[in-house]
Formats: C-alpha cells, sequence, structure tokens
C-alpha cells in the first residue's frame, strides 16, 4: 500500500504557538496506524536481510522506505531505523552520513527520554516504589502497563546506547579537532551508562585514554593552519604600507593557549 505520513514531530518548541500546533498533531487512527506499522516493520525485516548480507546501500534504501511507511509521531521505532542507517554508513565508511543519521536517532529517543532521566530516577527517594491503585483487573491492567513502561525504557537505552557508540566511532574516523571532541563527549556519556555490554565499555574505556593527546594534536595542527591563512592574508593588507607579518612576533601564552602580538622594526 501507498502510506502517507500524519503531522511532523516538532524539532524544537519556543513560543505558545508551537505548543499549541504540537498539541494539535494529526495522527493516523489505530487500525491505519497499525497497518503503516506493519508495513514499515516488513520493510525493516528486508532491510536487515540486506545489512546481514553485506548490502548496505541496498539496506540504506529498505530503510527509507520503512521510515517512509512509518507515522513520523512514532520516534521510538523512527530512532530504531535511523540508527540502523547510521550502522549501514559506517560499514561503507561515509563517516558524515553516519554521524548525521545518528544524531536524528538520538534526537528522537531525547523526545522519548531526556539524557538526565535515568540518573534522576536513581537519585529518586522513592526508591522504585510505585503505588498501584485500584482493585482486581484495575491492578492487573496498571501493572502490566508499569511492565511495559519499564521495558521500553530499557528499549530506549539501549538503542541510546547503541547509536552513540555509532556516532562516536564515526566522529571519531572523521577526526579533526571538533570531530575528536565531539567523540570523546559522546564516549563520556557511554561511560556513565550503566547498561553498556562489556566489549564495548572496553572500547569507550580504550578512547577516553587516548583521545585526549590525539584532540590537543589535532587543536595545535588546525590553530597552526589558522594561523598560516591569517598571516598570508594579513601580508596582504599590510603591503600597500610597506610593512609585513615578519615585523610582528606572535607569542603563545602556555598557561591559556592564547597569543598576543608584539611589533618589531624588520631588518
Amino acid at each position: 500500500m501507498s502510506s502517507a505520513k500524519a503531522g511532523k514531530a516538532p524539532e524544537k518548541i519556543t513560543n505558545q504557538d508551537e505548543v499549541q500546533e504540537a498539541a494539535q498533531i494529526e495522527r493516523f487512527t489505530p487500525q491505519e496506524e497499525e497497518t503503516l506499522v506493519k508495513e514499515s516493520n516488513e520493510q525493516k525485516a528486508q532491510a536487515n536481510k540486506l545489512f546481514g548480507s553485506s548490502r548496505y546501500s541496498e539496506a540504506i534504501g529498505q530503510y527509507d522506505k520503512a521510515l517512509s511507511s512509518c507515522p513520523n509521531y512514532l520516534d521510538y521505532e523512527i530512532a530504531v531505523l535511523r540508527s540502523n542507517i547510521s550502522a549501514c554508513h559506517l560499514k561503507l565508511e561515509d563517516w558524515k552520513a553516519a554521524v548525521e543519521a545518528a544524531t536524528a536517532s538520538l534526537e528522537c529517543l531525547d523526545r522519548l527520554e531526556p539524557k538526565n532521566t535515568e540518573k534522576e530516577e536513581k537519585a529518586g527517594d522513592d526508591d522504585g516504589i510505585v503505588e498501584i491503585e485500584g482493585e482486581g483487573d484495575e491492578v492487573e491492567k496498571e501493572l502490566a502497563n508499569l511492565k511495559l513502561n519499564d521495558e521500553r525504557k530499557e528499549d530506549i537505552r539501549r538503542i541510546r546506547a547503541k547509536t552513540l557508540m555509532r556516532r562516536a566511532k564515526a566522529k571519531l574516523e572523521q577526526g579533526g579537532w571538533g570531530n575528536l571532541s565531539g567523540a570523546e563527549e559522546d564516549y563520556k556519556e557511554l561511560s556513565k551508562m550503566s547498561n553498556l555490554p562489556v566489549q564495548d565499555r572496553k572500547v569507550v574505556q580504550n578512547a577516553l585514554s587516548s583521545l585526549p593527546p590525539r584532540i590537543n594534536a589535532a587543536k595545535e595542527m588546525e590553530m597552526g593552519e589558522m594561523m598560516g591563512k591569517l598571516k598570508e592574508l594579513g601580508n596582504g593588507l599590510l603591503k600597500p604600507f610597506g610593512l609585513s607579518t615578519d615585523m610582528f612576533k606572535m607569542q603563545k601564552d602556555e598557561a591559556t593557549g592564547g597569543y598576543s602580538m608584539q611589533f618589531g622594526q624588520g631588518k
């Protein structure tokens, strides 16, 4: 069947009008939604087979079809698909696309469960105890809902961990001061997660140990390149006045990493 999405998940709500608009997002009927999710899941299953056969470009196309079928207010389902697309781009060594897909996935997960939710739950004073009200069937229904909510939270955190690992690896491979710093931030977040497999935790620990000198080296190199370009620009501006940047001495402040300029008469 041809599918159409309902509504558009808001990226950022900045005023009252947007709040009201977000509250009025059009949704499919339960029957329509069930049909679309089923179609999306079938396409995802085909994509998973393609991925397993190392046909990563084809898998991306099939995951895109699954995204087109999935109602775009279903953040969890979309997050999983985006994360899988990121995994395909990693295999293809398209680091930039892998970062973009992983970031889109994490944005969906953040709408479902902000980053600090798990930390707040652990810091709570209720020791995880929830009061159940009602009797008989009502109690059973409420317990079932609580179980589903807990399972979904675990699923969200599992996908978040996988996606952060994928984005961190892609940033690491891209290299450069900004990307390496971003990878370090992702690995620091991962180091605080309690659901990491042992192998992933080793990867995180090794990365956090090896990244600082790489970041500093990349920073120094990019700063040097920037200073070279500034010098070239400065010489162009100073030449009409019989001056050059060689008449100015740049001194680095080792404490702050900044530079100061001193004028000296050239020979």
